[in-house]
């Protein structure tokens, strides 16, 4: 029996006058890595964001555990175990690679086991250990995106959502990066990556959703999608939904 971690039950939800969701349905089961494929505007960041309450519901439910979330502030998510990497990363330029991991742990006060984090993090990606007193904006692309990773495990998520995580890295660093997201998944964390890029968020995923103009038009197990001829189709957008 699977254990649901994260339900989104016919959302809607949109900008001002603007509808983006279309009553979209996705679950993400404790454990898993799972990946919302889709084309440019989509609505694959914004149903991140609406995970988070950043976008408010217009309809529909958000469970996280069981536990309706919609209509809870960002914070009181955050602090219920639901952490995100956001799309460029968004990093405070001006601050040192270590004053970004401390904000990551903002929510959290017990001194000696955010150390212990952060030394984790080190473990992860030695190369913020050394480069722990630069200002974040003077680190090349990859660098900012492993210390807004280690950003977020700063808050000790249980759940972590990430947001085109391959976004203006080369392949190799693409690699890498989802590498590391495998790796983070076998530490027990769940995870709902949001790409563009198909082949390599399928890679490391145990099932996949396809969105495209707001509304889920294939799912299925991760190794099914990528045999699928239909995939490419939904993922530029020339599916009928």
């Amino acid at each position: 029996m699977t254990n649901t971690a994260l339900a989104l039950d016919r959302v809607i939800a949109g900008y001002g006058a603007s509808e983006v969701l279309h009553g979209i349905s996705l679950t993400v089961n404790e454990g898993e890595t799972v990946c919302l494929l889709g084309s440019n505007a989509a609505g694959k960041s914004t149903t991140l964001r609406t995970i988070l309450g950043m976008v408010p519901t217009r309809e529909g439910t958000i469970t996280l555990r069981g536990e309706q979330i919609n209509g809870l502030r960002t914070g009181a998510i955050v602090e219920k175990g639901v952490t995100m990497v956001p799309e460029n990363r968004r990093l405070f330029g001006k601050m040192t690679v270590r004053e970004n991991l401390e904000i990551g742990a903002q929510i959290r006060d017990d001194r000696e086991a955010i150390n212990s984090d952060m030394d984790r993090v080190f473990e992860m990606f030695p190369r913020l250990r050394e480069r722990i007193a630069q200002k974040a904006g003077s680190m090349s692309g990859g660098e900012q995106q492993m210390l807004a990773i280690g950003r977020a495990l700063m808050a000790r998520p249980t759940i972590l959502l990430m947001d085109e995580p391959s976004m203006g890295l080369a392949p190799i660093l693409v690699e890498q990066v989802f590498e590391t997201i495998d790796e983070i998944n076998n530490q027990g964390i769940t995870v709902l990556v949001v790409e563009q890029n198909a082949n390599v968020a399928l890679s490391i995923a145990d099932r996949g959703y396809v969105i495209q103009t707001g509304r889920i038009v294939m799912q299925d197990s991760a190794a099914a999608l990528l045999a699928n001829p239909e995939l490419s189709k939904a993922y530029l957008g020339e599916l009928e939904s």
